[in-house]
């Protein structure tokens, strides 16, 4: 099984490559060809990433390679994490990236060319996760120039979905393995929006165990969709060994089925699911077969407040695909 992972000498991939060589990840027994994709002014820092994991020995690796263009790497890939993109605040030209439309635009580039190769290059059954930021719009520029459409595409909300349960675990002091059914809608952005009135725990309603709206919209929401900024602020790098673990738990959750009563959650090409326009990556409620059937779950019930917040996510999203509409 071959996999390959972008912007690999980074922090994010730094966790993310042993997270994803322990054993059970993948349902295949298959050993696993990791293809390690960097810029050639960091091939250096990834070729001494590359000796960390030789001598990690892991049981589960058949072969480690590195490039330094995406072409050569995703040649008959199984997966491909994409997890390289340009960071905000980053200064290119003698200007500092700031705006979310300049974002887009550098990056667009980035995951024109990663979405062709990809889709002339890859396997027919190719799975593709987008984590580099702004990933939702990432993902579907990458879509949009990719020739093969068999291929399944998806951006990380997992990440999302983690910090709300979490969060919902702390409030509620239960484990986060009793809570099911928690979604994510939307962007990955300070948009998105955690589903707490279809979650369940052991059997009961969450958003009526709290019984509480005014924390759910005004402490519970904020937290989640602030909590990228508050690590910033504590730690000060963002997040990447939970990160890390999103994209790992994203791809474990398509390779294996789904727990009953239970989903996972990424962004997906939109069907108008939830009246979330066509057309964009947004975060639903999914389940996988474990034989690489994705389906979004279609039976949560939104009230008029869920509804709101979704509309407001869709706009965001719909204005990124406006800064990029070239591209795609």
């Amino acid at each position: 099984m071959k996999v390959v992972i972008t912007g690999a000498a980074g922090q994010i991939s730094y966790s993310l490559v042993p997270f994803l060589c322990q054993q059970g990840v993948f349902k295949s027994n298959e050993k696993i060809d990791l293809a390690l994709v960097e810029i050639p002014s960091a091939m250096e820092r990834l070729n001494g990433f590359v000796k960390e994991l030789e001598d990690s020995a892991y049981s589960t690796v058949n072969s480690i390679s590195t490039f330094d263009n995406i072409q050569d790497a995703v040649i008959d890939a199984d997966w491909c994490l994409l997890v390289g993109s340009i960071p905000r605040g980053i200064v290119l030209n003698g200007k500092e990236i700031k705006e979310r439309s300049d974002l887009l635009q550098i990056n667009g580039g980035i995951f024109t060319e990663q979405g062709k190769a990809i889709g002339e290059k890859a396997k027919q059954s190719c799975k593709i996760l987008v984590v580099g930021n702004p990933a939702n719009t990432n993902a579907l520029i990458g879509y949009s120039n990719s020739p093969n459409k068999n291929q399944f595409w998806m951006a990380m909300t997992m990440l999302d979905a983690l910090r709300a349960k979490a969060q919902l675990s702390i409030k509620l002091n239960c484990h986060v393995d009793d809570i099911y059914r928690l979604a994510v809608f939307g962007n990955h952005s300070p948009t998105m929006f955690p589903d707490l009135e279809n979650t369940n725990i052991n059997g009961q309603n969450a958003y009526d165990l709290i019984n509480n709206h005014s924390w759910v919209e005004n402490e519970y929401l904020p937290r989640i969709q602030q909590r990228g900024a508050e690590i910033i602020k504590a730690r000060g790098a963002s997040s990447a060994s939970s990160a890390a673990r999103a994209a790992c738990d994203t791809v474990k959750a398509v390779e294996h089925p789904t727990r009953s009563g239970d989903v996972f959650n990424a962004a997906i090409l939109s069907d108008g699911a939830y009246g979330m326009p066509e057309g964009i990556f947004s975060g639903f409620p999914l389940i996988s077969d474990g034989n690489g059937d994705i389906e979004i779950v279609r039976d949560f019930s939104l009230s008029d407040f869920a509804k709101n917040k979704l509309e407001i996510t869709a706009n965001e999203l719909l204005e990124e695909r406006n800064f990029i509409k070239e591209l795609i």
